[in-house]
């Protein structure tokens, strides 16, 4: 993906980060929330 659809010109961003790694942002998948580096789901 790239960096200009991540981040706002400010630098921030609106994705959630992963409480398990940190360094990676949460996929929104509409009715999961899911990392992609340690598998970790958050169902809504």
């Amino acid at each position: 993906m790239a960096r200009h659809e991540l981040y706002n010109d400010d630098g921030s961003t609106d994705r959630e980060q992963c409480p398990r790694c940190g360094d990676s942002y949460l996929a929104d998948h509409g009715d999961r929330k899911h990392c992609g580096k340690c598998s970790y789901t958050e169902w809504e």
